[in-house]
């Protein structure tokens, strides 16, 4: 429905979830991560969908930030609750089971960047701009800006980002490594669907093992995350996919895999 919160539409595997709130830049309210936090967990259940990709409604923004007029009257308790429920939904899409592409339609600021850096992969249109303005308004990202922004792009770069509040291009993010690829506006859904595509054939169990070694092991200490993706590399042996694709690969033709 064109009313919705969200906007979703699938096409060979690949599920596409479009924040659908152009009059307010897509700006996160609370229902809005609710609805986001039901149809993530949706495409988490659905054993048709390989790849998510996540954008904004219209031309101006992928997300503009957290509702700032829901916010303003919020109490302190009510801030921490504000900031507790867009936190668990992120941390449910980082640890998706299944990739994740932000397709960064244009400004990706606050709670928008917070929602795109949540994701697995991130691809940028040229005009993007991202940032984390929240000293602006008095505030502090709050739903993991600090956080996964220190992780992608280091301390320098994240202090600047929110000491200053100041946007930065998207040809700057990729620099300090926030977005994986800056594609002209024009191109960029296809390029994005390009690469969901690609995923969409890989091996989705092979695949779930990737970002679980990254997800947990990436946290854990270099010998603990060792450990962790040996065990994850043997369980792959296990599957009927590792035998489809090392037989295909040796019999010189296109492996077929089936999530099994």
């Amino acid at each position: 429905m064109t009313d919705s919160l969200l906007l979703i539409t699938e096409d060979n595997g690949v599920r596409t979830i479009r924040i659908n709130r152009p009059d307010k830049l897509n700006a996160l309210n609370a229902a809005t991560i609710d609805a986001l936090d039901a149809a993530f967990s949706d495409a988490e259940a659905d054993d048709s969908v390989r790849v998510v990709v996540l954008t904004g409604s219209g031309p101006k923004a992928f997300v503009a930030g957290a509702d700032i007029s829901e916010m303003n009257t919020l109490t302190p308790v009510q801030g921490r609750d504000f900031s507790l429920r867009g936190t668990r939904m992120m941390r449910g899409v980082e640890k998706l089971t299944k990739p994740v592409i932000a397709m960064v339609n244009g400004f990706a600021l606050g709670g928008g960047l917070e929602l795109a850096m949540c994701c697995h992969l991130r691809i940028a249109a040229d005009s993007a701009k991202v940032g984390q303005p929240e000293i602006n308004l008095g505030l502090i990202p709050g739903f993991g800006g600090t956080q996964r922004l220190l992780r992608l792009a280091g301390r320098a770069a994240t202090l600047e980002l929110c000491l200053t509040g100041a946007p930065i291009t998207a040809e700057r993010a990729l620099q300090l490594g926030i977005v994986n690829r800056v594609v002209p506006a024009a191109e960029l859904e296809a390029e994005t669907m390009k690469l969901a595509g690609q995923l969409a054939n890989a091996a989705p169990l092979a695949l779930r093992g990737m970002l679980d070694c990254v997800n947990i092991g990436g946290e854990c200490g270099m010998e603990e995350g060792l450990e962790y993706e040996s065990v994850q590399f043997g369980l792959v042996f296990s599957t009927e996919d590792m035998r489809e694709g090392t037989s295909a690969f040796l019999e010189k033709r296109k492996p077929a895999f089936n999530g099994r």
